[in-house]
């Protein structure tokens, strides 16, 4: 059984996942641990104690994402129509992926499975994304011939887009046409 960590332990955490997100998002992957340390304030002891190799580092920054992205999720299910959150959840889910597309394939060639590590932690994104493509068709709002496995292509083509991860407003372009032809 893991003891929960002191006051001062979960701050150094928490300090060096927001500075390990922030630097892998500008600087890339390659930045040492060492690095991310010293931008955190900590030691190199500290970063490798809560995390031991470079990938526990990025699939942690990941689940933390996922956890936020699943509460989001839920929130939007309660909060707003079942077509607006649906579209509000793809879009914000593009944004994150195009964001992250290097934490997510440097996981992936490491042989760590993110999708499933994210549900066993109770974090199942793409469940949610599910749930609400069918509570959308459900409501009329999305067409009743598109199917999970189309959302999720349509997620990917978004990504792919060329410059993404940088032109916000050339993604959220792309994000309108293709929300525009899932509408029924």
């Amino acid at each position: 059984m893991a003891r929960e960590l002191r006051a001062d332990a979960r701050r150094n955490r928490a300090r060096v996942l927001a500075v390990a997100a922030e630097v892998f998002a500008a600087e890339g992957l390659a930045v040492p641990i060492h690095e991310i340390a010293r931008r955190a304030g900590v030691g190199t002891g500290t970063v490798s104690r809560h995390f031991p190799t470079k990938e526990s580092l990025y699939a942690a920054i990941l689940l933390e994402r996922m956890e936020r992205l699943t509460a989001e999720a839920d929130a939007l299910a309660t909060s707003e129509e079942p077509g607006e959150a649906f579209f509000r959840f793809f879009a914000t889910l593009v944004h994150e992926g195009a964001a992250n597309r290097g934490l997510a394939e440097a996981l992936a060639g490491a042989g760590y499975d993110l999708d499933a590590a994210g549900v066993e932690a109770g974090h199942d994104v793409s469940g949610r994304l599910r749930t609400l493509l069918a509570m959308a068709q459900a409501a009329g709002t999305i067409r009743s011939d598109v199917e999970f496995a189309d959302v999720k292509a349509l997620m990917v083509g978004c990504q792919a887009h060329p410059g993404g991860s940088t032109d916000k407003a050339a993604l959220d372009r792309i994000i309108t046409v293709v929300c525009t032809g899932l509408r029924a």
